[in-house]
């Protein structure tokens, strides 16, 4: 059975976008971006809530992307090759290539494609993992953390979860940043 992945950028004082809503603060550089990229490589399936997707929907089609640097256009490719399901009440189209979108958060549709896919699945955006979390659907937290402390804005984790967690990796990176990879205890 593939793995659902929780994979986010945060401050320190776990705010994935400060009060103004503003996440430039965890823009990463070159090095952090390649290794994303290599988390994000084997990632079959990304799901999204709509506030995210539209953040990501930039990849879709970058700007004189033959320009970019090596990680954009890589990243843009592994943008392309995955499926994307988002979650929305008001997207009616999406816009970008394998993506289709869903209403409502079911659990039990995401256990069913947890148990057909062939490959990993990430999901992102706090408020949509809150209810994967939730329904115990999460096997693994990708965190990097940016070094930074904001003092507010959307929270890393809803209110009221509590996971038992197991340290399975770290790394720290010349600009401050920390990966942390934990699996979920069950």
């Amino acid at each position: 059975m593939a793995r659902l992945i929780y994979s986010m950028r945060a401050s320190l004082d776990g705010y994935v976008a400060d009060e103004a809503g503003n996440f430039d603060w965890a823009d990463p550089d070159t090095e952090v971006h390649a290794f994303v990229n290599d988390l994000a490589r084997p990632i079959g399936t990304f799901i999204f809530g709509r506030s995210m997707y539209e953040v990501l929907l930039a990849w879709e089609a970058p700007p004189d992307l033959d320009q970019q640097p090596l990680n954009i256009q890589d990243f843009a490719a592994i943008w392309h090759a995955a499926d994307k399901v988002v979650y929305s009440r008001t997207l009616e189209t999406p816009a970008s290539a394998r993506t289709r979108t869903e209403r409502a958060f079911d659990p039990a549709a995401v256990r069913a494609l947890k148990a057909r896919a062939e490959r990993d699945l990430a999901i992102g955006g706090p408020q949509l993992a809150g209810q994967a979390l939730a329904a115990g659907l999460v096997d693994e937290l990708q965190l990097l953390v940016a070094p930074v402390v904001v003092g507010g804005g959307t929270a890393l984790w809803p209110r009221g979860v509590r996971l038992p967690l197991a340290l399975r990796d770290e790394r720290r990176f010349a600009s401050g940043f920390a990966y942390l990879r934990y699996d979920v205890v069950v």
